[in-house]
């Protein structure tokens, strides 16, 4: 890379270890480094969180389920619009878990079943975590050196190690020291500063990708597809495996079921200044994604157009013949294209965007398993109450284990999925069970403790079994169990056998879904069989009597004391708390949604009756994929870097007269009226 490029990366990253060095000073209790002193605002939230997904994890992950599902997979995702957006508004899950005011999910588990079942999914959390985690470091590692065509391997004290292991390290290391430093405060900090420099490179690099873009090359690129697998039409992309409109579905489905079970941001779950603050940050998530959405789709159709010609194929062909192991190759395919295609100066910024991107993801990963891991396998085993000090050391050790954990994981695991299939059936390990467990206990009193560990007993064991049997050394156990038991010539034992591995018909996604239904029945099944007495939830959700902190004071929405049931606002969940800048954000927001619902049910509609063209479906997406969002995103840089701004400050004032409890950290007393806490800020 030119000079110019390295200055991109290299002053980002000298902001954000500024602000994590002058953040940590306000470090003062277990609460503040587990969740900033729950006193985030809704810029803060939704800037800070998006870097979880702006990492190479998300580019290749992007990259893989486009190159092989295409556009048809974004219109069929239009089905799930309405649900995603009235789960957001309403505060589904998200709102009455903050008013748990729980800092860890498995610290609920305890304060809505029992001790036993927080020690439980704590556990099973936190290996599903660093599971799904343990790849995430490598592909960074892996994608910088392809795109920077860096050498293979480099030596090091007498030994030559592969370069992709040193970069990871030197990320691993440099993220473990942010989050260690101040934890959610200055895992906030960053990411947020983080966040703002990268909206603008997002859209930077997104105007310079139009200026260069090539429509009718392109176009023949996405109608170069054989029958059945189009890249463009809907109705004729049926025969393209996994990512297909079964796995938009399935995704539907876990969307809402799993809400908020999977922990990978945990520490934002419970940092917000209130259960509103922390609904709007989720609602204003929607607004600011379209800026990396449509930047990553560029990339996307820039990489895949480059390839489609003979001598870009040629040149990526010779590059990725260097890669020895099949699955890297294929995934580094459009990352190695990008770094042949882009000048100098964008291609420091899309290093700059990624690098940021890996820093803030890693950081929110390794918080969140490692608090994890003290506050939900250390702590219900201590026999005492840690002091303050040594509690803040538990959680720091905690996170230096997970990332080395990640590093030699990284480096022996061998991937055999798909990025988008693993994290699938990873994260259904826990939330298959989990999920049940979050939504029962928070919407239904009757859900029981014997209905918990039923749904996560099912859950969790079918989809590790699922992990299993796709694993390649599956077969070779299998294979040699049925040669000492003289099976091995059994036709149908052959038969499965050919189906075990990476041959297994089920990819992760499905085996998630069976998986998550299984547990759901379980759960529900096994409460009413066990239930006796209903759970007291006023207790658990802190209200009326048992009420330790007011709501966010905001102008009421209406004068009229009663609206009809079918008004807009009943239906999207807009209650008292919403100003008139909040109501503007949700609707507009929520009728965006809407539209884009029905353009996808008349327009399946229209095209079933009077079919047209792949050449016109082409069209289509250049304007409402590529040229309407980008135009969106530059309005939402300039509104959401403002908004982040008087956040940050806002946060930095609140942290100064932050009136401190030492009992909130995470225990649970049954004999008090309430989690301990911290009093109102």
């Amino acid at each position: 890379m030119h000079l110019i490029d390295w200055l991109f990366v290299v002053l980002p990253v000298v902001i954000v270890a500024a602000v994590t060095i002058y953040a940590n000073r306000y470090l003062k209790s277990v609460a503040d480094f587990m969740s900033g002193g729950r006193l985030a605002g809704r810029y803060l939230l939704s800037t800070a969180r998006s870097e979880m997904g702006a990492g190479a994890i998300g580019y290749v992950a992007m990259f893989e389920w486009f190159s092989h599902g295409g556009f048809p997979v974004t219109w069929w995702g239009q089905i799930a619009s309405p649900v995603g957006l009235i789960m957001a508004i309403t505060g589904f899950v998200i709102y009455r878990y903050r008013q748990t005011r729980a800092l860890t999910l498995a610290q609920f588990f305890e304060m809505r079943y029992t001790r036993s079942f927080r020690l439980a999914t704590g556990i099973l959390g936190f290996i599903a975590g660093v599971l799904n985690f343990g790849v995430i470091p490598v592909i960074g590692g892996k994608f910088m050196v392809h795109f920077l065509d860096l050498p293979q391997t480099i030596d090091l004290f007498s030994f030559t190690v592969p370069t992709y292991l040193v970069l990871m390290g030197g990320f691993l290391t440099i993220t473990t020291l942010i989050t260690i430093t101040g934890g959610q405060i200055t895992v906030m900090m960053a990411d947020c500063i983080q966040g703002m420099i990268s909206q603008i490179f997002y859209v930077i690099i997104g105007l310079f990708l139009i200026f260069i873009f090539s429509w009718p090359q392109t176009r023949a690129m996405l109608l170069s597809n054989p029958p059945g697998h189009s890249a463009v039409n809907p109705f004729e992309s049926f025969s393209t495996k996994d990512f297909n409109l079964g796995y938009v579905l399935i995704g539907i489905f876990g969307s809402v079921y799993g809400t908020m079970a999977w922990q990978n941001n945990q520490g934002f779950n419970s940092a917000a200044a209130s259960p509103h603050e922390s609904r709007m940050g989720y609602i204003l998530g929607k607004w600011r994604g379209f800026a990396l959405g449509t930047t990553m789709l560029l990339l996307a159709v820039s990489a895949m157009t480059y390839l489609h010609q003979p001598e870009g194929q040629a040149v990526v062909q010779q590059r990725l013949a260097q890669i020895a192991d099949p699955q890297t190759s294929e995934q580094m395919r459009l990352p190695i294209g990008l770094s042949e295609i882009l000048p100098i100066g964008i291609k420091g910024l899309l290093v700059s965007v990624v690098l940021m991107g890996i820093l803030g993801g890693d950081g929110q990963h390794l918080h969140s398993w490692g608090s994890i891991f003290a506050q939900d396998v250390v702590l219900p085993l201590c026999k005492r109450p840690l002091s303050v000090r040594a509690h803040i050391i538990l959680l720091r050790a905690s996170i230096i284990g997970v990332a080395l954990f990640a590093f030699f994981f990284g480096a022996l695991f061998t991937q055999t999925e798909y990025l988008p299939m693993w994290f699938n059936v990873t994260m259904a390990i826990f939330v298959g069970g989990a999920g049940a467990a979050i939504i029962g206990g928070l919407y239904w009193s009757h859900g029981t403790t014997a209905g918990a560990w039923t749904g996560l007993i099912l859950g969790s064991t079918l989809s590790t079994g699922g992990i299993l049997l796709r694993q390649p050394g599956c077969v070779s156990f299998f294979q040699g169990v049925t040669d000492r038991l003289g099976m091995s010539s059994v036709p149908w034992v052959q038969s499965m056998l050919n189906h075990l591995g990476p041959n297994l018909p089920l990819n992760g996604t499905v085996i998630g879904f069976f998986a998550t239904l299984t547990a759901l029945a379980g759960y529900i099944l096994a409460s009413l069989l066990t239930c006796r007495t209903p759970h007291n939830m006023d207790r658990l959700l802190h209200r009326g009597k048992y009420a330790v902190e007011p709501e966010a004071s905001n102008e009421p929405i209406v004068t009229k004391p009663a609206r009809s049931r079918f008004h807009v606002y009943n239906l999207v969940g807009i209650d008292e708390h919403f100003t008139r800048g909040d109501r503007w954000v949700t609707l507009g927001i929520f009728y965006w949604s809407l539209f884009w619902f029905g353009v996808c049910a008349i327009g399946s509609t229209w095209y079933l009756i009077h079919p047209w063209s792949d050449s016109a479906w082409a069209d289509y997406w250049l304007v409402t994929a590529i040229y309407l969002p980008l135009a969106i995103s530059i309005g939402t840089t300039i509104w959401f870097t403002i908004g982040c701004w008087k956040d940050l400050f806002l946060f930095f004032r609140r942290l100064k007269v932050e009136r401190v409890d030492s009992h909130d950290d995470g225990t649970v007393d049954k004999n008090r009226d309430s989690v301990q806490t911290t009093p109102s800020h």
